[in-house]
């Protein structure tokens, strides 16, 4: 079940008799360095832990590569992609009038938080602000000095979330 992998940059061993990474030249097994960045998954945003392995997904108490954990997420998506992917234009999302940056909305929908890790940085437009309102007061908040195209991206992106959680639609 647990292949060689690299547990500091998780790229798999292309021989299951692999002593070092190709790619970092850490030994196979060994725990990633102190002073690394460690690696996350591109699909949750989960980092690995010191260890290197994630929480499985299938099997509870079992922790896995982050190559294996990827592969759990078939079975486990996170939320509705397929659906995300049609508001898609080029590096944006359109919801309802607004555009904003995919990748930023898709992590905070995937985290449920604004968080744009740690060498990223957010652009600030209205629905990363209503992003922002949403996360800190919720959708029903009455905000003083609250601007209407505000509270229309507060309404959008909260549609946006119901639908994206709801998961995959059955066709």
């Amino acid at each position: 079940m647990i292949s060689t992998v690299c547990l500091q940059c998780g790229t798999p061993s292309d021989r299951a008799r692999g002593t070092f990474c190709r790619r970092c030249g850490l030994p196979y097994g060994e725990g990633p360095g102190a002073t690394v960045e460690l690696p996350s998954c591109p699909i949750c945003y989960r980092s690995v832990g010191d260890d290197g392995r994630l929480p499985s997904l299938e099997h509870p108490g079992l922790r896995v590569d982050l190559v294996r954990h990827q592969s759990e997420h078939d079975g486990h998506p996170v939320g509705d992609d397929d659906w995300l992917e049609t508001l898609r234009m080029g590096d944006r999302i359109r919801i309802d009038r607004w555009a904003a940056p995919f990748e930023t909305v898709r992590r905070y929908l995937v985290t449920g938080q604004i968080d744009a890790g740690r060498n990223r940085a957010l652009a600030h437009d209205a629905i990363v602000t209503a992003m922002t309102q949403l996360n800190r007061w919720g959708p029903d908040a009455d905000i003083f000095g609250d601007l209407p195209d505000w509270k229309a991206a507060r309404s959008a992106v909260t549609a946006l979330m119901e639908r994206y959680a709801r998961g995959r639609v059955a066709n």
